[in-house]
């Protein structure tokens, strides 16, 4: 994308969301458009803002989490202090996904028995035996 502004309709075409959720992230202050009357106006910085919430948000990171990360922007020292704190969220949400994902793989295994258990039993019931 160029340096162009967008407006809030070519925001959600690009981003493939809604007028609502830009102006939540506003609220929250994630982003910053310039207002010119009723209208918002996103620049190349606001793109990159809302590229990086939606890929915390698909990481399951809280919107606190990211507003806290894009806080440490600074551009002067090379994004380091952003990028190490970022790592260690990331490491930590990370954790936290791995361990959903052995309880949910375990809960799986548990329904699949008790599934079968069910259906056996219900066979049982239909033949008389």
């Amino acid at each position: 994308m160029s340096d162009a502004l967008m407006t809030i309709r070519q925001m959600c075409d690009a981003f493939e969301v809604t007028p609502r959720t830009l102006r939540f992230y506003e609220s929250r202050e994630l982003i910053f458009p310039e207002r010119r009357g009723q209208h918002r106006l996103y620049d190349r910085a606001d793109r990159a803002r809302l590229k990086l919430i939606l890929r915390g948000k698909r990481f399951g990171f809280s919107l606190e989490q990211i507003r806290q990360l894009l806080e440490l922007y600074d551009p002067a020292e090379r994004n380091l202090t952003q990028t190490e704190a970022t790592l260690a969220t990331a490491r930590e949400r990370l954790a936290d996904m791995e361990r959903q994902h052995h309880e949910l793989g375990g809960a799986i295994t548990e329904l699949r028995e008790q599934i079968a258990e069910g259906e056996l039993w219900l066979q049982n019931l239909k033949s008389g035996a």
